[in-house]
């Protein structure tokens, strides 16, 4: 995509110099080739391959979703881009030496909310620059985490979770308020956590970081998950709308559309498992133009159809815990983007909405025609084959969460 006006650049020789993108979550990648792909940090500068054979280079940030500059490595003191004049440019200045660089920030601080796309394209994925070894690295790490997970927590004589459960339930007899408790001890460890992100990061890394918030995280969501399984039917039977016509295909209809919206972690597989290095991502396509916090609200389609369902208090309770803590998550999330991304997050902020469609509907959100397409990828499509094998792999699960006894 090429941009109104751009200054003249500098030549391949001077860009391996002096050329230095500020800006966190820039990448600079040769197109054709898979061997060179640079991910770059904040005020950490690009370094540069010899490789006179390539003269056109992209560089995806935040601020333009895509520039493309020809080089012409032999010719003289500058190389220009091929758009209708070479005018000044927000975001551009000549350095010290003479040379123009982008100075991303600038960009960001300039930048007005018509930009066609100021954050990340959502489920991008593309299957030549995936690495084998990475993948491969991904499912042994799966294996080690579920028999880590099994043993150290889930099985009734070596692990620790059928302890952590009748140490709650000893708080009351009534399994509300237990569910309640779960609940309260998951949000408080995930969202505090969550915003403790940045420091912790800078002390241990990204990557050791990721692997604390899982290993804290996954056993108390499998306690919460297993514990409502066992005791969604208690409580107080509100209402019975299950011999209802066509409230069954409703409920199922609602569950699957739910999972959809309960994404973002498939994004990123790679990072939520730290193979990559795990990073907080500024989406702006997909599912995002219609909502910005999609976990909210598919959480809260799925709270109304299984409420709708079973009807009893403890579904009711388990709703109102589960909603409260993505409420929060809600505005801690735009917090956190808010502080990362500063001025970018809120051009974002401002044409995306918390309510489904409410900025589609008022205008701040414009969908392309072909909008269909940014559905057309592999992280939905393996949402939609695990919602599937989630529902027909239930009885196993009742039957697993049975045995555990919880």
């Amino acid at each position: 995509r090429f941009y109104p006006s751009f200054p003249p650049l500098p030549s391949f020789q001077s860009l391996k110099s002096h050329l230095s993108l500020p800006l966190r979550g820039a990448c600079l990648a040769f197109p054709r080739t898979s061997e060179f792909f640079y991910p770059c940090q904040s005020t950490k500068e690009l370094q540069f391959s010899e490789c006179s054979s390539l003269r056109r280079y992209e560089i995806n940030l935040v601020g333009l979703r895509r520039w493309s500059v020809h080089l012409k490595p032999d010719s003289g003191e500058h190389s220009t881009v091929s758009s209708p004049d070479s005018t000044s440019f927000p975001g551009w200045a000549r350095n010290s030496d003479g040379i123009f660089a982008r100075n991303a920030e600038a960009l960001v601080d300039n930048a007005e909310p018509n930009l066609d796309f100021i954050g990340e394209d959502a489920a991008d994925f593309d299957l030549n620059s995936q690495k084998l070894l990475s993948w491969a690295l991904f499912t042994v790490i799966l294996g080690v985490v579920s028999t880590v997970l099994y043993f150290l927590w889930l099985d009734p004589t070596t692990g620790f979770g059928g302890t952590f459960i009748r140490a709650l339930s000893s708080v009351s007899d009534n399994h509300e308020v237990v569910m309640l408790t779960i609940l309260s001890t998951f949000a408080v460890v995930h969202s505090g956590l969550a915003i403790l992100r940045d420091q912790g990061e800078k002390l241990i890394g990204e990557r050791a970081y990721r692997v604390l918030f899982a290993g804290l995280s996954l056993p108390l969501a499998v306690s919460a998950v297993a514990y409502f399984i066992n005791h969604r039917y208690d409580g107080i039977q509100l209402w019975q709308v299950q011999n209802i016509f066509a409230v069954r295909e409703l409920v199922w209809v609602m569950s699957f559309v739910s999972f959809l919206f309960l994404y973002p972690s498939t994004f990123n597989l790679l990072e939520v498992a730290a193979v990559d290095k795990p990073k907080m991502h500024l989406y702006e396509t997909g599912i995002m133009r219609i909502t910005r916090h999609p976990q909210m609200v598919g959480q809260f389609i799925w709270c109304i159809a299984h409420t709708l369902w079973i009807g009893n208090s403890f579904m009711v309770t388990t709703t109102m815990g589960l909603l409260a803590h993505h409420l929060f998550g809600v505005w801690n999330g735009d917090r956190r983007l808010a502080a990362r991304y500063g001025k970018a997050f809120e051009i974002v902020k401002q044409r995306t909405s918390i309510v489904p469609f409410a900025a589609v509907l008022d205008g701040r959100q414009k969908l392309p025609n072909d909008y269909y397409k940014e559905f057309l990828r592999v992280p939905y499509f393996t949402i939609i084959a695990l919602t599937l094998g989630a529902y027909f792999s239930r009885p196993m699960l009742e039957a697993a969460c049975h045995y555990l006894n919880w």
